[in-house]
């Protein structure tokens, strides 16, 4: 072919493109092309006035697509040595993902997806071509993994049960720029969760399932809804170890007592009357009775009248003398005969001590040495004369303590005219 026909081409073909308004491709532009050949690692597109595109490699990994396809590509290399573009489906799909994201967490949409592998931290997915992370806080009540000590091992178990098992969430927050996507199964119930709430009442019985045993109580399912069985409500006994009135999986019952925000505090014991009434009627004041020290603190120790009755002994009331550090006097398991010093029972609360010298007020002192001295008899020998007259004088002491003195009215001198 004649050097001036290729330049007549040439320029036929730089004017066909200026005529269609069209500007060379560049490094980042979208463009779509028809597929003309597909194999397991190739794809090859017919770009139009562009000329011919490649696409390769990991970029159609786990994707089918056949001859005749339209596709949207984005430019990796405007022209390889051999004149072809190199492209990538996977931008411009990623793109279209974010936009998709950014449509659903501004509709504050709940979909299902379905996580493809888990950490100790959450669960690993992918939405509209973005991976995205799920954590563990973001984990609805049916399937938070509470875990006793917190077991990072044992909550990684937990988590990997949820893999590959649809999950319905909502967009926590998403970043385009640095490519974060967080998404939480608890937000997408919050509603639901409101409507169920707002069905439930104070004092109302409910059942449940246990979800996780801890330290400071019970986690427990109502329908949905988180609810927690605090230590001190599980039993009117002491109880040192939730786990030994419940096992994870079981169901139980319980009454709501607090409902706050979205959750539940419920109580077992109070489903059962209190013994603790019950019990304390058979105890006064001034009434000895025996114990084994359950619990040491600086203020004090905690002493085990019998399973429903806990009393406390303070420090102060530990011995006649002043005292530091409880522990040196008295250790836990060891059995004590204490006194009952108070008994409040609108709290629960029953006062000991182990003192022993405990005084008593005066006016007791008095009226008990009355009632000494009216019912003694009488008798002319000097040891009696002695007792005699050594009760007179502690019941004229004890008066004196008694009694209030009147002031004496201070008289003015006047002087004489």
């Amino acid at each position: 072919m004649p050097k001036t026909s290729i330049k007549q081409v040439k320029t036929s073909m730089a004017d066909l493109l200026a005529e269609a308004d069209l500007n060379a491709l560049d490094i980042g532009d979208m463009t779509e092309g028809t597929i003309i050949d597909a194999d397991k690692h190739e794809l090859w597109l017919d770009l139009g006035v562009y000329g011919t595109g490649l696409v390769i490699g990991k970029e159609i990994e786990g994707s089918s697509y056949n001859i005749g396809d339209k596709v949207s590509a984005s430019v990796l290399e405007v022209e390889a040595p051999e004149g072809y573009a190199t492209l990538s489906l996977k931008k411009v799909a990623k793109e279209k993902g974010w936009d998709l994201l950014e449509e659903r967490f501004k509709k504050q949409e709940v979909f299902g997806i379905v996580p493809y592998d888990a950490n100790k931290g959450g669960l690993l997915v992918e939405v509209d071509g973005i991976k995205g992370f799920l954590p563990v806080s973001q984990l609805s009540a049916e399937n938070y993994p509470r875990v006793t000590g917190a077991d990072k091992d044992e909550i990684l178990h937990r988590l990997n049960n949820l893999i590959n098992r649809t999950l319905m969430v909502r967009i926590l927050d998403l970043d385009r720029r640095q490519n974060k996507l967080i998404i939480s199964e608890k937000a997408a119930q919050k509603e639901l969760t409101k409507d169920k709430l707002a069905s439930l009442k104070v004092d109302e019985k409910v059942k449940g399932i246990v979800t996780g045993v801890v330290d400071f109580g019970i986690f427990v399912n109502v329908n949905g809804i988180e609810g927690l069985v605090h230590i001190s409500e599980i039993s009117w006994d002491r109880v040192d170890n939730p786990s030994k009135f419940v096992k994870v999986g079981q169901e139980i019952e319980a009454k709501i007592i607090a409902i706050d925000q979205e959750k539940l505090s419920l109580s077992m014991k109070q489903l059962g009357e209190d013994p603790w009434g019950k019990e304390i009627a058979n105890y006064q004041v001034n009434d000895v009775v025996g114990g084994k020290i359950t619990r040491i603190t600086p203020f004090g120790a905690f002493v085990e009248i019998t399973p429903s009755i806990e009393a406390l002994v303070h420090v102060s009331e530990l011995s006649d003398k002043h005292i530091e550090d409880p522990s040196k006097l008295v250790k836990i398991g060891e059995s004590k005969k204490f006194k009952i010093i108070a008994i409040d029972p609108s709290q629960h609360k029953l006062s000991l001590s182990l003192k022993t010298k405990i005084k008593s007020p005066p006016s007791a002192k008095a009226g008990g040495a009355k009632k000494v001295a009216k019912n003694s008899t009488k008798s002319s020998s000097p040891s009696a004369k002695k007792a005699k007259k050594a009760l007179t004088k502690d019941i004229k002491k004890a008066k004196e303590t008694t009694m209030i003195k009147p002031k004496k009215k201070k008289v003015s001198k006047t002087k004489k005219d």
